[in-house]
């Protein structure tokens, strides 16, 4: 939790001083801000079925499998990283006119957007090696390396966007090189300890296929979290660009409420899968439930914060009127959804750790997909106000689902 604190505090640090630099800078990183969680996506997500699968290999004593596993997930890092960088190169115009209008914008979103995605390899190699370290228990090493990363990031910041002393004055893209720098020096901490050769190549289809069956799920559920950005950005972009520029800022401020549920994911996949392997299903039970209260308790900060003091949290970053106006609105009615996001966004996990990847995967795509875009749609008929009231309908319907499915499972395990 702590190493995700300062990850989404340099996150917050980017924007403020971009939002400094100028409006349309700040925009454009919003446009980008579903591309880099699309590398979160296919990173962690990775990364998550690498920690899994090791650590049903650590339960079984398997050792050997385990360090494959490690070495696979690492070229699956490279392989990964080469493809999104050929890619996105080649879509960043396009995609960036969805969802901006001024040329400025654009402008800024598409230099911002490469550079980060072409120097992305330091964000995949550390979301295998930061695995591999939590799949042995190890949460302490991925936190130095996050925090060392972050604080370059925060430093390189000002430096590289406003030209100060011997530093060239960059712009939009002195905070996408400060955000690569930060990205490669945790790289190089956790790779340190975290480095295993990969098996021979015969035997590494076997690795792979066992890695994406356990972390297809993960980044599913990332992806599908940029496929509902996506659309919500465009859906706002029929308004203006300050509602873009909203939704971005709420997804900036959001983190800081929900790292006590992102800590939580990390730490129990691998032990819900140790345990459910072993066959201790009471652990597994116990391990949900306090998951559940410590993440409904957390995001009752949230939603104090953003019904309360919305105006302050909004001003960090812009005293544009037209963003200041329709923030009013919108973060109290997001923030009301904060308590029910807890059980929607925890049940997901659970099934992935204990092996149910369909079913983590159908509440992720009711969530993100089939109730968030369409009532979105539909309340944006009304006016730009009701939009932001999809957020809390689309939470409530998919947590109470994902509390039915959860239960299910529980009464299964006591027959057994």
């Amino acid at each position: 939790m702590l190493a995700q604190l300062i990850q989404a505090f340099y996150n917050i640090v980017d924007s403020f001083f971009v939002g400094r630099y100028s409006a349309d800078a700040l925009t454009a990183l919003s446009v980008i801000y579903p591309i880099q969680l699309i590398i979160i996506a296919l990173a962690v997500g990775t990364g998550v079925g690498v920690n899994t699968y090791m650590a049903r290999k650590y339960a079984e004593n398997d050792t050997k499998a385990a360090e494959a596993a490690a070495g696979t997930g690492m070229v699956l890092a490279v392989i990964t990283w080469l493809i999104l960088a050929v890619v996105t190169t080649l879509i960043m115009r396009p995609y960036v006119m969805t969802s901006a209008s001024s040329e400025n914008a654009i402008s800024d979103a598409i230099i911002y957007g490469r550079i980060v995605c072409i120097g992305s390899i330091g964000a995949f190699l550390e979301g295998n090696w930061t695995k591999v370290h939590q799949s042995m228990g190890n949460m302490r090493l991925p936190m130095i390396a996050q925090i060392v990363g972050a604080v370059t990031n925060i430093v390189l910041d000002p430096l590289l966007i406003f030209g100060w002393g011997f530093f060239p004055k960059l712009g939009v893209a002195g905070a996408a090189i400060a955000t690569v720098c930060g990205q490669c020096v945790a790289a190089v901490i956790t790779g340190v300890k975290g480095f295993y050769l990969p098996p021979k190549l015969h035997k590494m289809r076997h690795y792979v296929n066992r890695i994406y069956r356990y972390g297809y799920p993960s980044i599913v559920m990332q992806a599908l979290y940029t496929v509902y950005i996506v659309a919500l950005n465009v859906i706002l972009a029929g308004f203006s660009d300050s509602a873009v520029t909203v939704l971005g800022l709420y997804y900036k401020l959001q983190t800081f409420f929900f790292i006590p549920l992102m800590g939580l994911e990390t730490c129990i996949v691998p032990l819900l899968s140790y345990n459910y392997a072993a066959g201790a299903y009471g652990r597994c039970k116990e391990t949900m439930r306090d998951t559940f209260s410590l993440s409904a308790g957390f995001m009752l900060a949230g939603v104090v914060a953003f019904v309360c003091f919305q105006q302050p949290l909004i001003r960090i970053f812009s005293d544009t009127a037209e963003v200041l106006a329709i923030g009013r609105i919108a973060f109290p009615v997001i923030g009301a959804s904060f308590v029910s996001a807890a059980f929607s966004l925890m049940t997901p996990v659970f099934f992935q750790a204990v092996g149910y990847g369909k079913v983590s995967m159908g509440l992720s795509l009711l969530r993100q997909i089939f109730c968030l875009i369409p009532f979105f749609w539909l309340f944006s008929k009304i006016g730009l106000s009701y939009t932001w009231c999809a957020f809390p309908v689309s939470e409530i319907i998919s947590g109470v689902i994902g509390l039915i499915l959860y239960r299910r499972v529980i009464h299964s395990w006591k027959m057994q």
